[in-house]
């Protein structure tokens, strides 16, 4: 196992014509450290995910912390930062089986030993080599979204963007991906950004998080703190707040 790798990003902008969609946000990965972005809808928390691995333009520096020959956009730093999206569904292609879809990625990238890495991925993951030949419409949401979790694993990353990865699973579904990822993370000593709305999920898988509102960072801190109710800003207690969920009026 390679050493675990963080990630700095320094005053991270984004911007689509005159809107503001991430606003200069800084934050640091330390290398194996689990950490949390939430917010509500539209707070910018995704666009943050898709401006580190390049998929939207930015300003700002993203640099890896012990890979300095992987810059942003190059061919090595895609490898070690793979991203997992929140449809498992739209994210596979309909018409490509579960092999396909695993040996894409190692041919981009020219890795031998197409089969053994495709048959370890599948069994990381929790799923036999009976799900090799299968398309994604054969496939529950959870299985699918293992297999999404698959195709970023066999790369060997040492950074994986999570956005969302579980809140279009069953509760019970949520629970298994979620402790799938965090044995993951312990195994292979990676390091993790996940992206939720949900406060329970962060909680239950981060170390830190950051609280973004409309673009900007509100505040960073411990998921100790948070789960103690340790908050400094009105906006991050309105979000645990709304977290707890509908509670009935006495009558």
């Amino acid at each position: 196992m390679s050493a675990p790798i963080g990630l700095d990003v320094q005053n991270l902008r984004v911007e689509f014509g005159s809107f503001v969609a991430v606003a200069d946000s800084s934050f640091t990965v330390q290398p194996g450290e689990s950490f949390g972005i939430v917010g509500e809808s539209g707070s910018g928390k995704s666009t943050v995910l898709r401006a580190i691995c390049g998929l939207v333009p930015s300003a700002g520096t993203v640099q890896l912390q012990g890979a300095s020959a992987a810059l942003p956009g190059s061919k090595a730093f895609r490898r070690q930062v793979q991203m997992v999206f929140q449809d498992p569904y739209g994210s596979l292609h309909p018409r490509h089986t579960v092999d396909r879809l695993l040996a894409e990625p190692l041919a981009i990238h020219g890795l031998g030993d197409e089969q053994q890495r495709i048959e370890q991925a599948l069994d990381e993951v929790g799923l036999g080599q009976g799900f090799r030949f299968r398309y994604p419409h054969q496939l529950s949401g959870g299985q699918r979204q293992r297999i999404a979790i698959a195709r970023a694993l066999i790369l060997e990353p040492q950074v994986l963007l999570l956005d969302e990865p579980t809140s279009a699973l069953d509760a019970s579904v949520q629970a298994e991906v979620l402790n799938l990822l965090e044995a993951l993370r312990a195994r292979r000593g990676l390091s993790f950004i996940l992206v939720s709305h949900d406060l329970a999920v962060v909680t239950h898988l981060c170390q830190r998080l950051l609280v973004m509102q409309r673009g900007q960072t509100v505040e960073q801190l411990t998921c100790a703190d948070l789960a103690a109710s340790r908050v400094a800003q009105p906006y991050t207690r309105q979000l645990m707040q709304a977290s707890k969920g509908f509670v009935r009026p006495a009558v």
